[in-house]
């Protein structure tokens, strides 16, 4: 894995290489001596599923690349090759920073390849990370890379959340209405999820069986009164904390390409506001079957034999819909009206471009900053080294296939001294 050089083109070298130096290095070495601030996380994804378009997007949010060439220039994609076949190949680190409720973090970000071919490359951005972000596509959904990428991250015991890309597509490419997009959507989620059970259910007959191994070898036929509890309360673990649900904070929903991306707290807050009631309980039903009555003035479960729109379709999608439907038909009074109503600011330039997915981007950059929602949720929801795992100290301290006790007594020292740190 590298981290990048300067851009020079040495005799014989037919690689360029690049430097990725972190934005306003003073704050930087400042935030690194605050480690509670500081997240080390990597994209993961199938090929082509959109980690390094997001990738040129949280990057813009730091003024190293503009925002308009966020999935043009493909900045971590140093390398020619690279940039030729416009596919990921080596893993790229970089430093950003961001504030969140006037407390700066440090995201030390890895960008890791998609292809099958460089899955070594992924392992080790996984091994590096305390967290991820796992990107996948809105129009291919789950994919064997994904597949893949999921339990890697399950193995080494790093957290993941969820980023479902390339919602565009489903607008302009499937041509698919709010309703039928909410449907698509909760579809690539129940199959993201189910991968998540799945491993989930792996561990647990995992650990059962090895419990009913012990059993075996200390059970004595000669004590008829001996029981054993076959079960030892292992199926009734909690393991609501492990799913990807947009009440719980760990999904966005983005465009890349575009430059947006939203959390459903952003319109839970937004909402609360406009119809005065609590983003508590927005947050809970702006994502599920669930539909406002406006003559009871209540939030009720969807009712399909009234054809009922979910929240989430008539809050949000219908209106990312109305902007799209309103760029691409180049109808200029609504564009203007949506920019007026959303009190955004847009340089004459790009409203009179040519080019839809122009007005698009300098739209919903403004009005649903990717960067911001990705961001917001690696703060939130992933943790800190202070928060690494037991089990994750000593997989890291061991060296092939040694046992952590096996180690010299100095090595498990170590391991003594993370916890304390971490405590």
């Amino acid at each position: 894995m590298r981290t990048g050089a300067p851009f020079e083109k040495r005799r014989g070298d037919t690689v360029k290489h690049q430097t990725m130096v972190p934005p306003r290095s003073n704050k930087t070495s400042g935030l690194q001596q605050n480690t509670a601030c500081i997240r080390n996380i990597c994209i993961l994804a199938h090929v082509d599923h959109g980690k390094t378009t997001l990738a040129d997007c949280l990057i813009s949010s730091n003024g190293i690349i503009s925002r308009r060439l966020a999935g043009k220039l493909r900045y971590l994609d140093s390398r020619e090759d690279e940039q030729i076949r416009g596919i990921t190949m080596k893993s790229s680190a970089i430093s950003l920073l961001f504030v969140k409720e006037n407390q700066e973090h440090l995201i030390n970000l890895i960008d890791s390849p998609g292809h099958v071919d460089f899955s070594s490359e992924v392992s080790t951005a996984v091994r590096l990370c305390d967290g991820c972000i796992i990107v996948v596509d809105a129009v291919e959904g789950v994919c064997p890379q994904t597949h893949a990428v999921l339990r890697q991250a399950w193995l080494e015991n790093i957290r993941p959340v969820l980023v479902i890309n390339k919602i565009d597509r489903l607008i302009l490419e499937l041509k698919f209405t709010p309703q039928e997009a909410y449907s698509h959507l909760k579809n690539i989620l129940e199959q993201v999820n189910a991968i998540t059970a799945t491993l989930f259910t792996s561990q647990i007959l995992e650990k059962r069986a090895e419990k009913d191994t012990d059993a075996q070898l200390d059970f004595d036929p000669t004590n008829v009164d001996q029981v054993y509890d076959w079960s030892a309360g292992l199926e009734f673990t909690d393991d609501s904390h492990l799913y990807f649900s947009p009440d719980q904070g760990n999904v966005v929903f983005a465009s890349a390409i575009d430059g947006w991306g939203f959390g459903i707290e952003h319109f839970a807050k937004l909402y609360s506001q406009k119809m005065g009631i609590k983003p508590s309980v927005l947050l809970k039903t702006l994502w599920g079957d669930y539909y406002l009555n406006m003559k009871a003035k209540r939030i009720m479960k969807v009712d399909q034999l009234k054809g009922k729109k979910p929240l989430f379709v008539q809050l949000v999608l219908e209106n990312i819909w109305s902007l799209y439907e309103a760029v691409t038909k180049r109808d200029k009074e609504k564009i203007e009206k949506i920019i007026s109503s959303l009190g955004l600011q847009i340089a004459a330039r790009e409203l009179r471009h040519t080019d839809p997915k122009v007005q698009l981007n300098a739209i919903c950059s403004q009005w649903l900053p990717i960067s911001d929602a990705v961001l917001s949720m690696v703060c939130d929801k992933l943790p800190s080294p202070l928060d690494i795992t037991a089990e994750r100290v000593e997989k890291l301290l061991c060296i092939g296939a040694k046992t952590f006790d096996s180690l010299p007594q100095e090595t498990q020292d170590l391991k003594e001294g993370e916890y304390t740190l971490a405590s």
